[in-house]
């Protein structure tokens, strides 16, 4: 936490196309943190200077000192988030010793979280590169049965975001880039099967909690639709290109 009522200083280094990235640029503006931007650019190698910053060569990464912390260097985009929100916590989470229930706010959340990228997360990708046919078709189905029995019931109490809260919340910012995607790519069958949103907004949890999700500003803020579904879609020819 920043000393002495003290702003931290931070640097994001970042890409507004990722959708990892995207999460710390949510749990930023979330929390009302001030940060420097340095975007980089995921079309070509990286450069030697971010390699010593990140050496992987991904997005988000972070550069954060607060007079305690001097210039430290935080990688991987659900840790970052983490590191910020409970470096400045709030009820975006709840620091785990605010109340006897944050403990469990927090295992909820990480629960939900956990589900939706071990359970339904990597299928829009997926379908994204499979032509049109019976497989295609066959992974919408699988996709919209797992969100209707595993997701819908996490969030029967949204309010709507996650475990009732009027404000956006952790679970949110791990997910949003993501459904954000899925909504835009598949509106009026652009991209993704139209089948996939009727589908989600059959399910009255979801399509609830998902519609005041991505018009969230903080969601939003760095959204530049076209651009973004154009380079995921780019992407997607040069994969199936070179798998052939």
């Amino acid at each position: 936490m920043a000393t002495n009522g003290t702003p931290p200083k931070i640097t994001l280094y970042t890409n507004h196309g990722c959708p990892w990235a995207h999460r710390a640029h949510i749990t930023l503006r979330q929390l009302g943190l001030p940060y420097e931007e340095v975007i980089i650019d995921l079309g070509k190698p990286r450069e030697a200077w971010y390699l010593d910053i990140n050496p992987r060569g991904l997005v988000p990464s972070i550069k954060y000192s607060n007079g305690v912390i001097h210039d430290e260097i935080i990688t991987e985009s659900a840790i970052v988030s983490q590191f910020l929100a409970d470096s400045h916590p709030s009820s975006f989470l709840p620091a785990s010793n605010e109340s006897p229930t944050a403990a469990l706010t927090r295992a909820r959340i990480n629960f939900f979280v956990d589900t939706w990228f071990t359970k339904a997360g990597s299928y829009w990708f997926k379908i994204l590169t499979k032509d049109d046919g019976e497989e295609k078709d066959a992974l919408v189905k699988e996709f919209l049965g797992i969100v209707e029995k595993e997701i819908e019931p996490l969030l029967k109490d949204a309010g709507p975001f996650f475990g009732g809260s009027k404000t956006l919340t952790f679970a949110e910012a791990l997910t949003a880039p993501f459904i954000l995607r899925i909504y835009a790519l598949s509106n009026k069958g652009r991209f993704l099967p139209e089948e996939i949103q009727t589908g989600l907004d059959k399910l009255p949890n979801f399509s609830k909690w998902a519609a005041a999700t991505i018009a969230h500003d903080s969601v939003t803020y760095i959204w530049d639709e076209e651009a973004i579904l154009k380079s995921t879609v780019n992407r997607i020819e040069k994969l199936k290109a070179q798998a052939k």
